[in-house]
């Protein structure tokens, strides 16, 4: 199976993400928030409007994602705990009916703090001094081993992925997404008794921020991965299938903190189950060429009748050559990442 994303567009300059009507004042990329996100701009159905943070913060042994979505009719939170030495994963999450922007997510990716509380899970996304703070506990996760602990993202002044896209047909769509690699993590979780470390340069963290009014099918492809090459903070996003990516390509490298911009990146699915084989990835400017070995899958799917989800996020090393905006070549060995495939009727 072959999925195409791509073609480079306009850099878009600072203002409102909106205009009057509910539209998109400019559709395109950039490397900082340059656009304002305001929810009560917002003039397509109510039950149409899908926010959400998710931060995924990996080491080689382990990980951690933690998801907050406020999706109008439907909220959730979870919580993911990897274990890619099993290969295993274990959640826990909650579904809130109707929050209809109760959650309170933030208009921006910069400023603005999150607190989750229910009975069986707590999470919190804080905005400190020099980064983000993630805090979680779940007292019953894993049957009752509890998860609890705090990571400490840090973020210094750094480029990261931000496209603003619309849904053709559908005026009244868009979606706004930030995507933040390269967090170096440190702090650490517990699970029952054992303790989890997270230090810097041996874990890194993502955070994808999404705000948008989105239609009722919908299928994307996403892959990112973050850490070091040769001591160096290097890292990537690629995909496409977030509103018509023909208008901004989010593929993007990231290298000390620079993004060095791509244009269009095809993924290449196994035939069969996604866990079972290697993906390849290449591009048609010959800046992105990888393959990805995988280790473990997030897989879920279900089906409400007229809400449907399936996905399958699954874990891995990408191992390839890409090259940077001045024409430098990188080889890519064994980089712990993740590659996506999801389908939505929401």
């Amino acid at each position: 199976m072959i999925q195409r994303g791509g073609h480079m567009q306009e850099k878009m300059g600072s203002g409102n993400l909106l205009d009057d009507r509910g539209r998109l004042e400019a559709c395109g990329w950039a490397t900082s928030e340059v656009r304002r996100y305001d929810r009560g701009a917002i003039r397509a159905h109510p039950l149409r409007t899908k926010e959400w943070d998710y931060y995924c913060v990996l080491t080689d042994r382990y990980g951690l994602a933690l998801t907050l979505a406020d999706n109008d009719y439907l909220g959730f939170a979870g919580i993911t705990w990897l274990d890619f030495e099993t290969p295993a994963s274990c959640a826990e999450d909650v579904v809130v009916p109707l929050p209809m922007g109760k959650f309170g997510l933030p208009a921006s990716a910069d400023s603005g703090d999150t607190v989750f509380s229910h009975k069986t899970l707590e999470m919190a996304f804080r905005h400190v001094p020099g980064g983000r703070q993630l805090s979680v506990k779940a007292p019953g996760f894993d049957k009752g081993r509890g998860l609890s602990g705090e990571i400490f993202l840090r973020q210094p002044e750094m480029d990261r992925m931000v496209i603003a896209t619309p849904f053709p047909g559908a005026p009244k769509a868009f979606y706004y997404n930030q995507k933040i690699n390269c967090l170096a993590a440190e702090g650490e979780i517990v699970i029952g008794s054992e303790t989890f470390p997270f230090q810097p340069g041996q874990a890194s963290g993502v955070l994808d921020w999404g705000r948008g009014v989105w239609t009722y099918d919908n299928t994307w492809y996403w892959g990112s991965a973050s850490g070091h090459l040769n001591g160096r903070p290097f890292g990537f996003n690629i995909g496409h299938g977030f509103g018509d990516t023909s208008a901004a390509s989010e593929n993007m490298l990231f290298l000390d903190g620079i993004a060095h911009k791509l244009d269009e990146v095809t993924f290449h699915l196994p035939d069969g189950p996604l866990d079972k084989a290697p993906w390849r990835f290449s591009s048609n400017d010959g800046r992105f060429e990888m393959t990805f070995a995988p280790a473990l899958n997030r897989d879920a799917h279900v089906n409400l009748g007229v809400m449907e989800t399936r996905q399958d996020q699954v874990f891995g090393h990408f191992s390839g050559d890409v090259v940077l905006d001045d024409g430098t070549s990188l080889h890519i060995d064994r980089l712990l990442g993740f590659a996506e495939e999801v389908h939505n009727r929401w």
